[in-house]
């Protein structure tokens, strides 16, 4: 009794702070592990991979926790050989299943973590010689190069999602819950958890660092549940895609042709399209043929008012590949998706102007909707893209 009378409620305070995210950590690692369903939103199917690897982070944080706990609690000395490995074992770990979680993001191609997880020798190097001679002092080293990881991993992804954000322009129309922008967030609150954890051994900073971790499961959470399992068809050089069996090799032996059409579909002389191939791609006579096709098919019919419409669905309308289509909005000066979200501005410009002479009783959010798109906030970026103003702006200037 003397001794639990003893302890401040700082530190109990800390402790609990401390356990609660071991448990909640333990308990999502076992949610994403064993639901096979999405509790958060229903009608989403996250990519397997990063729930795998999500999985794998929650469960290395709870160990984490567990196994820094028993070490505090029962020993305390910080320069026994144990310490020096789990500092390794924790960097190693959790680096690991970070590079691992966010990479699995992003879903235009497979990105390996294996060169990262290569990087990581120098600190398994730094523990060695921290138990060979413990009278010197290895961990700030490793400490420092891990955080110089983390530096170079954030470049890495800057570029990464780059590439990752034009790739969705070039493929789909609706971006909502696609874009992963929210993984630049991620990784400084990791980045900046583990400033903290390095650097600081008391004080007000490893309450925020326990806070942060409640912060960081419930975006990573999140981030899992919400993000959807793309088109693998959409991914050139995954199953199911062929348009990189039809692009041009640059020496003119084996252009791309058009895929074949379905029955019942005119041909319209786009069969010798092979032999039109200009020195840029594809060659004149076959970009007025899409463009044809494009307004027959897609503007006409008002097949650009389908929700979440891909460039792959749009290339099976038409009957040519992908790789015609995207070489067909590169000639325009626009990608897929400005294609797209034109087409339904200009619609939903239209539907205002009618409803207006009509006198018509209307909500911005239905002719939104009306226009293709799932979500108010996203016709709203979109709109002011297209027309360099906010909905309100135009709707006062057209009065």
């Amino acid at each position: 009794m003397d001794t639990l009378e003893q302890i401040s409620p700082r530190t109990i305070l800390f402790f609990m702070l401390y356990g609660g995210a071991a448990v909640v950590a333990a308990i999502l690692f076992l949610y994403i592990l064993l639901r096979r369903g999405n509790a958060f939103a229903a009608n989403i199917t996250p990519p397997l991979r990063l729930r795998r690897w999500a999985a794998a982070f929650f469960a290395v944080a709870a160990v984490g926790h567990l196994w820094w706990f028993l070490l505090y609690t029962f020993s305390g000395f910080t320069r026994s050989w144990g310490f020096v490995e789990l500092v390794v074992l924790d960097c190693f770990m959790m680096l690991t299943t970070v590079y691992g979680t966010l990479l699995s993001m992003l879903q235009d191609r497979r990105r390996p973590v294996w060169p990262f997880v290569a990087a990581m020798a120098p600190i398994v190097v730094l523990g060695g010689l921290q138990i060979v001679w413990p009278g010197t002092n290895f961990v700030p080293p490793i400490i420092l190069y891990t955080l110089l990881l983390y530096v170079v991993f954030i470049i890495y992804m800057v570029v990464a999602i780059r590439q990752y954000g034009q790739w969705l322009r070039d493929n789909y129309a609706d971006l909502e819950h696609k874009e992963v922008w929210q993984s630049h967030a991620l990784l400084i609150l990791f980045l900046l958890l583990l400033a903290i954890y390095g650097f600081t051994t008391d004080g007000p900073s490893m309450f925020l660092l326990r806070i942060a971790d409640f912060v960081l499961f419930g975006l990573l959470l999140w981030r899992v549940e919400t993000l959807p399992t793309l088109d693998p068809d959409a991914i050139p050089g995954e199953r199911g895609d062929n348009s990189c069996a039809h692009e041009p090799d640059g020496s003119g032996a084996h252009a791309p042709r058009p895929e074949r059409k379905a029955t019942g579909q005119r041909d319209g002389g786009h069969s010798g399209a092979a032999g039109l191939q200009g020195k840029n791609g594809v060659g004149d006579e076959v970009l007025a043929s899409i463009g044809q096709l494009l307004t027959e098919r897609c503007v006409d019919t008002g097949l650009y008012l389908q929700h979440d419409l891909t460039l792959a669905q749009l290339s099976a309308t038409i009957g040519f590949n992908r790789t015609y289509l995207s070489q067909y909005f590169s000639s325009q000066g626009m990608n897929y998706n400005a294609y797209i979200n034109g087409l339904r501005i200009n619609h939903f410009v239209s539907l205002y102007q009618e409803a207006v002479a009509a006198q018509r009783t209307f909500t911005l959010q239905q002719l939104a909707s009306d226009s293709g798109y799932g979500s108010y906030s996203t016709f709203s970026l979109a709109f002011k893209q297209r027309m360099g103003q906010s909905v309100t702006a135009w709707m006062q200037e057209t009065k």
